[in-house]
């Protein structure tokens, strides 16, 4: 059995679900399972009603215009989706009433792009004779806590097997969402379509965790600001996490996780040239000698400096500053410290404020907006000499200044902050150099 998760972009037209259809009939002995992100933009269009609908403004006539003419254009009925974008509508017409969106709400608005699209592709496949089913990702046990915006998936302890095995047909999933113990309808976070994929793969054990995108595989650096890109083959878990933690576009962050529990091959696909193979995600593999696999960014990075004497030769003071970050959902990316500062990153400006606040009681806090994290990335770092040195009199003699830089003990990755304005010129130099 394999997962095949299908994004925005391979699901945006009639065209693009006709072309998914015909390759899931081509893998169908692989006894697919399908998890589905919602069609392209609609995300976005629901997170903008989300914003303006206490306000009162609270259109959804385009996202209803949307689902109609994709519908017309695969000759299915045109009703065949009124439930969900009627519960939609009276959502929204709810919101501008008490003109508020919590979180709560927020969620439950998002849920309807997911719900749409399993409904409407599982439609389609039985339009053309294969046999499929529409199936809310909660409904068969994926449980979350209620960190809404963001929630992580609780422990699954069988359930989720056991529902799946009642399913008729190819069960078309909904990507992106759970349920918290109270009932509520949560989501993973954006582009947690990938995770839903990979919580699936573990849950049921998956040969292999296939991610569909409109790339050939993951890439050297990020195409549309390196010309000269490759696709990667092969490459470990390790490098694909640095790889998705810190930029890459391909991957969602946690998709990898759950696969490296069970060993769990994950492979990256392009719906639009179904006969590349891609780049597969392997516990181990064969090295091909070259130290650097891919060069990826981050963009809008905050540093955050607490400079506080009091910390000298204290116990637990990075772990105060830690709980701090923990309470108000920041995550860290890189941390260095002396012996009275601690500078980190962090990329969540909406929850940066409240942070700081509580970090000024540990010491003087400055919070510098408009930089950027680099990252080098490749197991073959470990045993290389140089690289750190070859890194930085790369962006040297491009003239790009290095704020902070850090390697892990692993060694699997050479993490750089640099001002926003460089990340061309340091991405495409810092390519051209080990490529």
């Amino acid at each position: 059995m394999i997962i095949m998760k299908f994004g925005g972009t391979s699901l945006g037209t009639a065209q693009s679900i006709q072309n998914v259809f015909r390759i899931v009939r081509d893998r169908i002995d692989l006894d697919p399972v399908l998890v589905v992100s919602a069609h392209a933009g609609v995300t976005n269009s629901l997170a903008e009603i989300a914003r303006t609908a206490p306000g009162g403004d609270a259109d959804v006539s385009k996202i209803e215009d949307f689902h109609r003419r994709l519908l017309d254009g695969l000759d299915l009925p045109v009703d065949l989706l009124d439930e969900q974008l009627g519960e939609m509508a009276d959502l929204v017409r709810g919101m501008t009433l008490v003109s508020e969106a919590s979180p709560r709400v927020r969620d439950l608005l998002l849920s309807f792009g997911e719900r749409c699209s399993t409904r409407l592709v599982a439609a389609y496949f039985n339009q053309q004779g294969m046999e499929a089913q529409a199936v809310d990702a909660f409904e068969v046990g994926l449980r979350t806590d209620g960190n809404f915006g963001r929630a992580r998936p609780l422990a699954d302890d069988g359930r989720i097997a056991e529902n799946m095995s009642k399913i008729e047909g190819v069960p078309i999933l909904t990507g992106f969402l759970g349920r918290d113990p109270d009932g509520n309808i949560t989501t993973l976070g954006r582009n947690g379509s990938d995770f839903s994929a990979a919580l699936f793969g573990n849950a049921l054990d998956a040969s292999e965790i296939q991610i569909w995108t409109d790339v050939d595989g993951v890439m050297t650096a990020d195409p549309r600001l390196v010309e000269s890109a490759r696709q990667i083959p092969t490459m470990s878990f390790g490098e694909a996490s640095e790889l998705a933690y810190y930029g890459g576009k391909v991957l969602h962050p946690a998709t990898i996780l759950p696969a490296m529990e069970k060993s769990i091959p994950v492979r990256v696909l392009n719906t639009n040239n179904a006969d590349n193979t891609g780049t597969v995600v392997l516990a181990t593999y064969e090295e091909s000698g070259a130290p650097v696999r891919a060069v990826v960014h981050k963009d809008d990075i905050h540093l955050i400096n607490l400079v506080s004497p009091p910390m000298l030769q204290q116990h637990g003071f990075l772990a105060k500053v830690f709980g701090i970050a923990e309470t108000h959902g920041v995550d860290v990316d890189l941390v260095a410290t002396s012996e009275v500062s601690i500078t980190m990153t962090a990329d969540r400006a909406d929850h940066l404020p409240s942070f700081c606040d509580e970090l000024n009681q540990l010491g003087d806090v400055t919070v510098e907006p408009g930089h950027a994290l680099i990252c080098v990335v490749g197991q073959g770092i470990a045993h290389t000499h140089g690289i750190a040195a070859q890194v930085l009199s790369t962006l040297a003699e491009a003239g790009v200044h290095v704020r902070v830089i850090s390697q892990g003990a692993i060694k699997v990755n050479i993490g750089l902050v640099i001002n926003q304005a460089d990340v061309h010129e340091a991405v495409n130099r810092l390519h051209s150099h080990f490529f």
